[in-house]
């Protein structure tokens, strides 16, 4: 009787499975060293992680996880539709995707949202034409419904307060000959400064106006950007109520509104990785008198941790699904190299700018 020799396919599988192993533990590897680069103790971390899942029902966990998924995946699509007018036939859904949601993953752990400039270098290195000024352009398009979102966040907070516009703004109704000069005064200067710097903007845009193309279509532009932004911020105001109800703190308008406006602030003011430390502060401020600080500790802890840990495992799953895993290495660590160099420049940039403005300025002398 022959000898059975395995096929060359049940070998090329074996080798598969191998590789596939072993790349699981080279991730394992670089995690802990990256874990390890930014002080980050995993072994607590996960500790807390397990702590928070098991302290609370499974069902918020999995509505949470959903919900995250829903605000990243909409927020994803934005993109892919700013940049398929920016650069059409060159964009790839999957490719989009798996960038945004790295970059979302990388915000977690890399301080100063460093993640967002590694996205703003990582999609002109994918889609073939597409420039860093053009990329930039359509992050300003992406953040036009945020934007307005945030404003209304502000807002509502800031007219909840009872009396509190006849207490900032009685002058208005007060000295209203007052207020017109300073409106015209305002549009007036806005125009000169506007009129100061078109030759400039006129450059910019030249370099940077296929990021912005899909504004030349409003209703594109409101059906494949801002309505799928509607969606990713009403995801977003969803991950919010879960977590406070799996906590049993009460779910209003008025919380969610605080404690979103509490965290946005947190965002733009913080420095630590994933703004760890400080939302928990805002959290405790935005609950206060709705909840204990424990409780208020507790559930913003949570949500952290369960926010963050989804959002690691999306970002790997679509990078692996999108690139491959060699490829989607490679292409996170030469767009962490180059985002790296970017905040160099920008930092170098700026302190050009201050020592040039403290310097004293000579006065002309007599003629």
């Amino acid at each position: 009787m022959a000898a059975i020799t395995p096929s060359a396919g049940q070998a090329t599988g074996r080798a598969s499975g191998w590789r596939r192993l072993l790349q699981l533990v080279l991730l394992i590897v670089v995690v802990g060293a990256i874990a390890e680069l930014l002080s980050w103790n995993l072994r607590e971390w996960f500790a807390e992680l397990w702590d928070v899942m098991t302290g609370i029902s499974a069902g918020y966990v999995i509505a949470g996880v959903g919900l995250i998924t829903l605000r990243t995946a909409a927020t994803a699509y934005t993109w892919y539709s700013i940049l398929r007018y920016a650069y059409p036939g060159r964009v790839v859904w999957r490719e989009v995707l798996a960038c945004y949601a790295a970059s979302v993953a990388l915000n977690s752990f890399l301080p100063a949202n460093l993640g967002t400039l590694m996205l703003l270098v990582m999609l002109p290195t994918v889609i073939a034409g597409a420039t860093f000024a053009g990329v930039v352009t359509a992050f300003g398009v992406e953040k036009i419904f945020f934007t307005l979102a945030g404003a209304f966040v502000y807002v509502y907070l800031f007219l909840s307060v009872d009396g509190s516009f006849d207490l900032r703004f009685g002058w208005v109704h007060e000295r209203p000959w007052l207020t017109g000069i300073i409106v015209v005064g305002i549009v007036v200067f806005l125009w000169l400064l506007a009129q100061e710097f078109r030759p400039r903007l006129q450059g910019l845009w030249e370099k940077a106006k296929h990021g912005g193309q899909i504004l030349l279509h409003p209703g594109v532009y409101f059906g494949r950007v801002f309505l799928p932004s509607t969606v990713s911020w009403l995801a977003g105001l969803g991950v919010t109520a879960v977590f406070l109800a799996a906590y049993a703190i009460p779910v209003t308008f008025h919380t969610v509104m605080a404690v979103t406006g509490g965290n946005s602030i947190a965002n733009v003011t913080s420095v630590t990785p994933g703004g760890a430390g400080v939302q928990q502060a805002f959290n405790v401020a935005s609950l206060k008198g709705v909840t204990d600080s424990t409780t208020a500790t507790a559930y913003s802890t949570a949500q952290q941790l369960v926010t963050t840990a989804w959002d690691i495992l999306f970002g790997i799953a679509t990078l692996v699904w999108a690139f491959g895993w060699r490829r989607g290495r490679s292409l996170v660590e030469e767009s962490y190299a180059q985002a790296k160099a970017k905040e160099a420049e920008q930092r170098a940039a700026r302190r050009a700018r201050k020592r040039t403005n403290d310097q004293p300025r000579e006065e002309p002398g007599p003629s």
